[in-house]
């Protein structure tokens, strides 16, 4: 089993910038795929960021295109911590933010590639 758990949200003005982390436990790996997904109400879990990595290979990161150029997603194997570093907020970035983990093949950018997730981080951005 692997625990995840975020934190960094809040309440940020557009234009501002924010850095969630997502704290792994459990189950060590050699190789997976992170990621954070979104989810604003109303709408279906999306796809943020991916960061996969496999012992002895460098991080392949990728991202949505909405997010492209502000979001930076990293990591720290030491820690077994992730982070999405956020800048140039906007309004329409409003939403729950979850990370998760899953293998390292897989569609990175599909919910089912994701084995483990955690409870979620509020990011609310005021116009």
């Amino acid at each position: 089993q692997v625990q995840l758990v975020e934190s960094g949200g809040g309440l940020v003005q557009a234009g501002g910038s924010l850095r969630l982390s997502c704290a792994a436990s459990g189950r060590a790996f050699r190789s997976n795929t992170m990621g954070w997904f979104r989810q604003a109400p109303g709408n279906e879990r999306e796809f943020v960021a991916a960061i996969r990595w496999s012992v002895g290979t460098p991080f392949y990161a990728y991202y949505a295109d909405s997010v492209k150029g502000r979001f930076t997603i990293s990591r720290d194997n030491v820690k077994n911590t992730v982070y999405l570093q956020m800048n140039s907020l906007k309004p329409e970035d409003t939403a729950v933010y979850y990370c998760a983990v899953g293998a390292f093949g897989g569609d990175y950018s599909a919910v089912r590639t994701y084995d483990y997730w955690g409870q979620g981080t509020q990011v609310t951005v005021s116009s």
